[in-house]
């Protein structure tokens, strides 16, 4: 059974009336939520509460040790009573960890350090933690997910994968046995009766995506029926509902939440069903036909951000041309709606970089996470003319059943708490949108990191000579090298130089990503070259072997910046971990797409000329990459908040018709 009065305790929270317990979506005002992000600026001083609740922690360690299992276990049972009644208040939280603390130390033969107990505070006070890379987040979060779940809420430990899910599951599961806490991993193709079965045990890990998508799915199955309605319904004796799969929005431990909430936050989450397609599959083939024939600045125009538009002499072009074509074809608005598509699935939208083709299918790569999203398609047409630009089987148009943003669907946890080591960016829009502020904990030991002199090319191919030359000086010398790329394509093109020159590496991207474990675990061996898309970033923690690191450590190349410094920084934070050596050094292109879609085209011309093959980059180049980043954050920021925008207006229209939950 659900228990939910440790989160209620001491909040003034709304709840709904829904199929199981969750908050009411909070309505703030444009100014509410600048004022959070202002708010969230100002320094927190708190730093003698928090010394006292490592102090009170720290001072009942010697009476846990004394402890036996069974009264270790018991004495835990009462402070989950206790939690119930006062909510996680420092005193009983200080009690809690420090019992908690010693089984994860019988158990996993690890003992959370005092940066760690700070960190598992800091989420269940609803807050999210910013902890340096390599400070043990995955640790520190079974603090809080402990104290959540012995006192009967459902606990929902969300990773950004399915492959750090079942990891950090795996990894903690003897903790959980221990203190008989069930625990259950929801992954990719599992049955609806797993999935519930998964989110019945205490504690269960799950990728954000899975997890709104099951949400969405009790939305459509159990609608707008709330809790009364369902009690009654089967007090008459009618026949019960389909139980639901999730128990509840208890509370959510996301692990990268910059991620989550922020980088996968531009577009809200679909579920649809497929239609018969109504368009003959000629209206494709002819529109990308079509498409091609047009050339570029007579036609039409594209800006730096994938939008396409047709001038006059491209309307005009595609009128002639569709001349003798009838049906939609005879339409303006239908034929250039048509001549757009086709011209943004074959200009905007590149395979090995925006998508892969596997099983004969389109399958859309995740750009921040450089994973395979398999069941997502894009909309209104543009999928299928991607399909058939690629000589795919071209499949049906998609109908919306559901939708929700994750600004909306995470604020419906009773209590929401986060982790990651790259937040203060992103700090304001944190606050403002998921009232979440950010807490900075202390490093348990100094950093390590070494940043080398970055390096500027020409162009593509020169950098992809330099970096394979730096790597393989890196790996002489006895040091295991990983080398970031941003898509499919560039690691694999990268590959071709290093089997061309004979040198042995290894590949982690979308097509490889049954791998993943297996090439994670050789990646810290001396001399071992790894190329890998983003996949290598967030939650990879590379195990140095001992020459490696006597070597000094995991070296790091990035070969391209992205858009968010964060994603780079999460790049870097792979070197250098708990203490360990290490180096990162950036070589890159000055036709890099942040230089091409952010950089003012004089300021690119000046770059251009003052690189004439290859040149060491050092503080201009980081102030400049810095700028174009800041200006690339804005972009994205803008397009969030035009998600929100228009969220907001589905749902004011799902209310007038009498629909208010989906």
């Amino acid at each position: 059974m659900s228990d939910v009065r440790a989160l209620l305790a001491g909040r003034d929270i709304e709840l709904g009336d829904g199929p199981y317990l969750e908050r009411v979506d909070p309505k703030r005002s444009v100014w509410e939520g600048r004022l959070r992000a202002w708010l969230a600026r100002l320094p927190r001083l708190e730093g003698r509460s928090v010394r006292r609740f490592i102090d009170a922690t720290n001072a009942r360690e010697d009476a846990a040790r004394a402890l036996d299992d069974d009264a270790l276990r018991r004495q835990l049972a009462e402070e989950a009573q206790r939690m119930r009644g006062q909510g996680f208040t420092d005193e009983r939280l200080a009690a809690a960890f420090a019992l908690i603390r010693e089984a994860s130390r019988r158990t996993l033969g690890m003992r959370h350090h005092d940066v760690q107990l700070m960190a598992g505070r800091t989420l269940l006070q609803g807050r999210l933690a910013e902890m340096s890379t390599g400070e043990g987040k995955t640790l520190a979060a079974t603090l809080a997910a402990c104290s959540a779940a012995i006192t009967g809420a459902a606990t929902h430990v969300v990773t950004v994968n399915d492959y750090l899910a079942e990891r950090d599951a795996e990894h903690n599961r003897s903790l959980f046995d221990f203190l008989g806490l069930t625990v259950g991993v929801v992954l990719q193709d599992m049955s609806i009766p797993d999935r519930r079965s998964a989110y019945a045990c205490h504690i269960t890990y799950v990728s954000n995506k899975e997890l709104t998508f099951d949400y969405l799915k009790d939305v459509i199955a159990l609608g707008d029926m709330s809790r009364t309605q369902q009690r009654l319904r089967e007090f008459a004796g009618g026949r019960a509902a389909e139980p639901p799969i999730l128990r509840g929005l208890h509370i959510a431990i996301i692990d990268e939440a910059d991620s989550v909430l922020i980088d996968e936050a531009s577009t809200p989450l679909i579920i649809s069903e497929t239609l018969p397609d109504d368009l003959d599959p000629t209206v494709y083939t002819r529109a990308i036909e079509l498409a091609g024939s047009l050339d570029e600045g007579i036609h039409y125009r594209r800006s730096q951000h994938r939008d396409i538009w047709l001038t006059a002499a491209g309307k005009l072009a595609a009128t002639q041309r569709a001349a003798e074509w009838d049906g939609l074809w005879r339409s303006r608005m239908w034929r250039e709606e048509f001549v757009q598509k086709a011209l943004s699935a074959i200009h905007g939208f590149q395979r090995d970089q925006h998508y892969i083709l596997a099983e004969g299918k389109v399958q859309i790569v995740d750009e921040s996470t450089g994973r395979v999203m398999p069941d997502r398609t894009w909309e209104r047409g543009l999928h299928q003319m991607i399909e058939c630009k690629e000589g795919c089987e071209i499949t049906g148009q998609r109908r919306t059943l559901s939708q929700i943003t994750y600004q909306r669907f995470f604020g419906r946890y009773l209590l929401l708490g986060g982790m990651t080591g790259t937040a203060q960016e992103v700090a304001g829009e944190v606050k403002s949108s998921y009232d979440l502020t950010v807490t900075r904990i202390p490093t348990h030991k100094p950093t390590r990191r070494r940043r080398l002199r970055d390096t500027v090319c020409a162009n593509a191919e020169l950098r992809w000579q330099a970096v394979a030359r730096r790597a393989i000086e890196m790996a002489s010398q006895g040091r295991p090298v990983l080398v970031g790329t941003r898509s499919v394509e560039a690691s694999e093109k990268l590959a071709a130089i290093f089997a061309e020159q004979g040198v042995d590496h290894a590949v982690l991207n979308a097509r490889q990503d049954k791998d993943e474990a297996e090439a994670v675990g050789r990646a810290g061996a001396p001399g071992k070259i790894t190329v890998a898309t983003n996949m290598a970033g967030r939650g990879t923690d590379i195990k140095l072997d001992p020459e490696a690191e006597a070597a000094g450590g995991l070296h790091v190349i990035l070969t391209e910046f992205h858009e968010s410094a964060r994603v780079d920084r999460q790049l870097f934070g792979r070197s250098a971990r708990q203490g360990n050596p290490g180096s990162t050094e950036a070589v890159v292109s000055v036709d890099d797409e942040l230089f091409v879609r952010f950089a003012p085209a004089a300021v690119r011309r000046l770059v251009a000329a003052t690189v004439r093959r290859e040149r060491s980059g050092g503080r201009a180049l980081r102030r400049y990459v810095t700028w174009l980043q800041d200006r690339a954050e804005k972009h994205y920021r803008r397009q969030r908040i035009d998600t929100q925008r228009r969220d907001a207006e589905w749902v004011r229209a799902l209310g007038f018709v009498g629909k208010s939950r989906r």
